[in-house]
């Protein structure tokens, strides 16, 4: 029966060689280039879209989603603004609805990731079902940020009335790349890191 201690092996991503993974710094016995393992730039790129995402978040709230010309005059509407508009008009389910997911979505998105980064780097004690279950809740959750777009843009298309003029604003704009962003730092993130 044989003992020996099993290595792990990294290829070098420069020439190609194999090397002993000590899971530490390594550098390529051949070309003596740094081997970055993948774990690490998932890492690392998941934390870089995260904070892409969250930055936009602020402008995404700030700044008018949808801008309407009547008959000269201009309205801007920013997402807190047109929940509070439906809200006024009795349009109760369709204002919770965006409110959750167009505010609240994206926060817990936001939370979940940040969780899942941290309980990696500091092996926080929890089960890693339960990891893995917050991670795919998480992709679940995803799509369902988009409405506030989808609405914007089946409003900017169907309305062609003369006298008005539906805009998508700016706030569209940083929404819509927030949400891409969120998507994919969760995407970046390799659930491999769970089972640290």
């Amino acid at each position: 029966m044989n003992n020996e201690k099993k290595h792990k092996l990294i290829r070098c991503p420069i020439c190609e060689a194999v090397n002993i993974d000590t899971e530490g710094a390594i550098q390529c016995r051949r070309c003596e280039e740094n081997i970055y393992p993948k774990k690490n730039i998932s890492y690392n790129q998941t934390i870089a879209f995260l904070i892409t995402a969250i930055i936009l978040y602020f402008p995404a709230n700030l700044y008018p989603i949808l801008i309407t010309k009547q008959l000269g005059v201009i309205h801007e509407s920013t997402i807190l603004g047109g929940i509070m508009l439906l809200w006024q008009g009795g349009s109760y389910p369709v204002a919770i609805i965006i409110l959750v997911a167009s505010v609240f979505v994206p926060l817990l998105k936001f939370i979940f990731i940040i969780y899942l980064l941290i309980s990696t780097k500091y092996n926080i004690k929890s089960s890693h079902m339960d990891k893995h279950k917050l991670f795919y809740i998480t992709e679940a959750i995803g799509s369902w940020s988009m409405i506030d777009v989808f609405v914007v843009t089946i409003l900017s298309v169907l309305i062609h009335f003369t006298a008005v003029k539906i805009i998508p604003g700016s706030g569209a704009t940083a929404f819509a790349l927030m949400v891409f962003f969120t998507m994919l730092s969760a995407h970046a993130f390799d659930t491999r890191l769970l089972k640290k």
